[in-house]
Protein backbone atom coordinates (compact mmCIF):
# COMPACT_ATOMS: atom_id res chain seq x y z
CA UNK A 1 0.00 0.00 0.00
CA UNK A 2 2.43 2.23 0.89
CA UNK A 3 4.33 1.84 -2.29
CA UNK A 4 1.00 2.37 -4.46
CA UNK A 5 0.07 5.58 -2.59
CA UNK A 6 3.90 7.29 -3.14
CA UNK A 7 3.83 5.55 -6.69
CA UNK A 8 7.34 3.60 -6.17
CA UNK A 9 8.57 0.25 -6.84
CA UNK A 10 10.49 0.60 -4.18
CA UNK A 11 10.72 -2.33 -1.37
CA UNK A 12 8.56 -1.74 1.77
CA UNK A 13 8.91 -4.05 4.75
CA UNK A 14 7.13 -4.26 8.00
CA UNK A 15 8.28 -2.30 10.54
CA UNK A 16 7.77 -5.06 13.27
CA UNK A 17 10.71 -4.66 15.21
CA UNK A 18 11.19 -0.59 15.29
CA UNK A 19 7.48 -0.05 15.69
CA UNK A 20 7.47 2.54 13.21
CA UNK A 21 8.87 3.40 9.74
CA UNK A 22 8.14 7.18 7.61
CA UNK A 23 8.55 7.17 4.28
CA UNK A 24 8.75 10.36 2.60
CA UNK A 25 6.96 10.97 -0.99
CA UNK A 26 9.19 11.46 -3.94
CA UNK A 27 6.87 14.06 -4.72
CA UNK A 28 7.02 17.61 -2.48
CA UNK A 29 3.53 17.57 -2.43
CA UNK A 30 2.26 14.25 -1.49
CA UNK A 31 1.84 13.75 1.99
CA UNK A 32 4.77 11.37 4.03
CA UNK A 33 3.46 7.77 5.35
CA UNK A 34 4.01 6.89 9.08
CA UNK A 35 3.88 2.61 8.97
CA UNK A 36 3.24 1.55 12.28
CA UNK A 37 3.19 -2.25 13.49
CA UNK A 38 1.89 -2.36 16.97
CA UNK A 39 2.48 -6.76 16.83
CA UNK A 40 4.69 -6.81 19.80
CA UNK A 41 2.28 -4.32 21.71
CA UNK A 42 1.10 -6.43 24.92
CA UNK A 43 0.63 -3.20 27.41
CA UNK A 44 -0.80 -0.77 25.76
CA UNK A 45 -0.82 1.73 28.58
CA UNK A 46 2.34 0.91 29.30
CA UNK A 47 4.08 1.10 25.68
CA UNK A 48 1.75 3.43 23.79
CA UNK A 49 3.06 6.86 25.19
CA UNK A 50 7.16 5.39 24.32
CA UNK A 51 5.72 5.49 20.82
CA UNK A 52 4.93 8.98 20.66
CA UNK A 53 2.52 8.44 17.30
CA UNK A 54 0.69 12.23 17.78
CA UNK A 55 3.05 13.27 14.93
CA UNK A 56 2.25 10.19 13.20
CA UNK A 57 -1.54 10.99 13.55
CA UNK A 58 -1.03 14.60 12.10
CA UNK A 59 -3.45 15.85 9.49
CA UNK A 60 -1.00 16.87 6.78
CA UNK A 61 0.09 12.62 6.96
CA UNK A 62 -1.13 9.22 6.03
CA UNK A 63 -0.95 6.73 8.65
CA UNK A 64 -1.06 2.80 8.28
CA UNK A 65 -1.36 0.92 11.76
CA UNK A 66 -0.57 -2.41 11.60
CA UNK A 67 -2.78 -4.69 14.47
CA UNK A 68 -4.56 -1.39 15.57
CA UNK A 69 -7.15 -3.54 17.99
CA UNK A 70 -3.89 -3.43 20.25
CA UNK A 71 -4.52 0.24 20.73
CA UNK A 72 -7.64 0.87 21.04
CA UNK A 73 -8.29 3.96 22.47
CA UNK A 74 -4.85 5.51 21.56
CA UNK A 75 -6.27 6.04 17.69
CA UNK A 76 -7.33 9.05 16.22
CA UNK A 77 -11.76 9.11 16.36
CA UNK A 78 -11.62 10.73 12.73
CA UNK A 79 -9.55 7.53 11.63
CA UNK A 80 -10.49 5.58 8.69
CA UNK A 81 -10.15 2.01 8.81
CA UNK A 82 -9.47 -0.62 5.99
CA UNK A 83 -9.65 -4.28 6.97
CA UNK A 84 -7.82 -7.25 4.68
CA UNK A 85 -9.47 -10.33 5.14
CA UNK A 86 -8.38 -13.77 3.79
CA UNK A 87 -5.36 -15.79 3.35
CA UNK A 88 -2.98 -17.42 0.34
CA UNK A 89 -4.21 -17.15 -3.11
CA UNK A 90 -8.17 -17.04 -2.10
CA UNK A 91 -10.38 -14.56 -2.54
CA UNK A 92 -10.22 -11.54 -0.28
CA UNK A 93 -12.76 -9.32 1.24
CA UNK A 94 -11.77 -5.56 2.11
CA UNK A 95 -13.86 -3.44 4.88
CA UNK A 96 -13.73 0.31 4.61
CA UNK A 97 -15.05 1.34 8.26
CA UNK A 98 -15.32 5.29 9.49
CA UNK A 99 -15.94 4.74 12.81
CA UNK A 100 -16.54 8.34 14.42
CA UNK A 101 -19.76 8.00 12.52
CA UNK A 102 -20.41 4.06 12.11
CA UNK A 103 -20.41 3.55 8.44
CA UNK A 104 -18.77 0.46 6.65
CA UNK A 105 -18.55 -0.44 3.41
CA UNK A 106 -17.45 -3.99 2.07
Amino acid sequence: MVAALHGSDQAVSSPTFVFRQRYDAPDAGAPPIEHVDLYRIENPSAEMPDLALDDAFAPDRIALIEWPERAEGWLPADRIEVAINGIGDGPRTIRVARPSDGSARC
